[in-house]
């Protein structure tokens, strides 16, 4: 793996021998991984085992101690990720959702998404002070937008709703819109499933697809919920202390010993 990737049309990102110390402490240690173009994979373990913390990195947030990480931008360009800011990495087209739902509680739905078209406007400062051509021209395309996206999430009948007045689901569909709106290539997912009852899981496994064909995407997610994950991811990669101990399709993954043993102990590792 390495830069002589460049050429190649399928690989989107990689991973090569990705570290990250904190205070003596090794969160995640030689990850190493490519993800292919328009692929859904899953990121699973224990918890603890350093899913959050890489894609952390993934997202700029924090920057890897040793390793690189090379992401293909929709032009052919490749960048090294590691250095970049999370502004920057969602300009180039990466977007993330959080475990803990970030939006602004105290603005609209349709508000948010707004907020996350920024963006794409085309306009300037000038154009709205004085309310020029171009500025309204911006305003119906982002409206239009907007509404796209909240009625592909069931939720355009909310768009005036304070954002920290939906329902839990709700709020899970509006902050993947609002990642959506950024335009990416790639989408990283951290536990969009959480503290949904069985009824909104399979909805939004449903919609994750969907997603996925209609906005050429490439899915990265962490997910705890083993239904959620066997049922549409179609590779997994398993970490535990920090470092992959597994990768493959689901059905080899959920028999895999080390997988058993590092979520069930050594017991259920020897039963196998």
């Amino acid at each position: 793996m390495g830069m002589e990737n460049i050429l190649r049309d399928d690989i989107l990102i990689e991973a090569v021998d990705v570290s990250i110390v904190f205070g003596g402490l090794c969160a995640v240690s030689n990850f190493s991984c490519e993800i292919t173009r328009g692929e859904l994979a899953g990121l699973i373990g224990p918890n603890g085992a350093g899913k959050t913390t890489l894609f952390n990195i993934l997202s700029g947030i924090y920057s890897p101690t040793s390793g690189e990480i090379n992401f293909w931008d929709r032009t052919g360009r490749v960048h090294r990720l590691g250095m970049l800011s999370p502004a920057r990495l969602n300009r180039i087209g990466i977007a993330r959702t959080f475990q803990n739902i970030r939006l602004f509680g105290n603005l609209s739905v349709e508000d948010n998404v707004r907020i996350a078209l920024h963006e794409q406007r085309n306009s300037s400062a000038l154009d709205a002070l004085f309310r020029l051509p171009r500025f309204y021209n911006d305003e119906e395309i982002m409206t239009e937008k907007t509404s796209s996206l909240l009625a592909l999430f069931k939720i355009e009948d909310k768009k005036q709703m304070l954002a920290k007045n939906l329902p839990y689901g709700d709020q899970r569909k509006l902050e993947i819109a609002r990642a959506l709106a950024s335009n990416p290539s790639l989408l990283l997912l951290d536990e969009p499933a959480a503290g949904m009852n069985p009824q909104e899981t399979e909805e939004l496994m449903r919609l994750i697809n969907v997603l996925r064909r209609s906005f050429n995407l490439t899915i990265l997610l962490i997910e705890h919920d083993m239904h959620f994950v066997m049922g549409l991811c179609e590779r997994l990669m398993v970490l535990d202390y920090g470092r992959m101990i597994a990768n493959g399709l689901p059905q080899n993954i959920k028999r895999d010993p080390e997988v058993i043993k590092a979520y069930f102990g050594e017991a259920a590792s020897a039963s196998v």
